[in-house]
């Protein structure tokens, strides 16, 4: 039986990886839900307020950093632990960075999930031990300049990443409610500020930054 307030939400588009994760999890937790994208994460976080998100970094439609970033004014109390197969340095100061409680590679075992979520109830902080010391050496060096992809509003980024997937110009204004001129605004504009000639360097620019695989 879960102890009160430990109610997870889990994010993660892998059908097969999270329904087992769900089925451990439930053994010490309440799972109030299971979701496959981003933007399915961000309503889920809005309907249920968990204590915490274990979210994937790479999910269709929005992926999980900047589903994390989206909530952050909204689902204020909930804690955030990426569950990921990405282990770039970057990458892992940019989740905590948007205000993630703890980081861990896939292929960390369930006891590693248990002890790093008992760390993120204590309100402390967890890194995968198979990255820490990495990490931490990382850390410690001086501060780099932002990535260019960090220089992208929120919306420029879910376009963006909307139009790595094969989304058209049409496809993507339903998705995120604004006219087709507008989206197509913002790529443009995405092009210039990233230095880029032709829409396939959008998308080589994505999957480069981890939006899709």
């Amino acid at each position: 039986m879960a102890a009160m307030g430990e109610r997870l939400l889990l994010a993660d588009d892998h059908a097969v990886f999270v329904e087992a994760l769900a089925k451990l999890l439930r053994s010490r937790y309440e799972v109030v839900e299971v979701v496959s994208d981003g933007r399915a994460l961000c309503e889920a976080a809005r309907r249920h307020e968990p204590d915490v998100i274990i979210t994937d970094i790479t999910m269709p439609l929005m992926n999980g950093l900047d589903a994390v970033r989206a909530l952050r004014s909204e689902v204020k109390t909930a804690k955030v632990v990426f569950l990921t197969m990405h282990a770039e340095l970057s990458l892992v100061r940019e989740c905590f960075q948007s205000g993630a409680s703890a980081f861990l590679v896939k292929h960390c075992g369930y006891d590693e999930l248990c002890l790093a979520l008992d760390a993120v109830f204590k309100g402390e902080t967890y890194v995968s031990s198979a990255i820490a010391n990495e990490f931490v050496a990382f850390s410690n060096t001086s501060a780099t300049t932002s990535s260019k992809y960090e220089q992208l509003s929120l919306r420029q980024r879910e376009i963006l990443q909307l139009f790595a997937e094969g989304k058209t110009t049409k496809d993507i204004a339903a998705i995120v409610n604004l006219s087709t001129r507008t989206v197509e605004w913002h790529k443009y504009r995405m092009m210039r500020m990233l230095g880029l000639q032709r829409s396939a360097e959008l998308v080589q620019f994505a999957a480069r930054m981890k939006l899709v695989p």
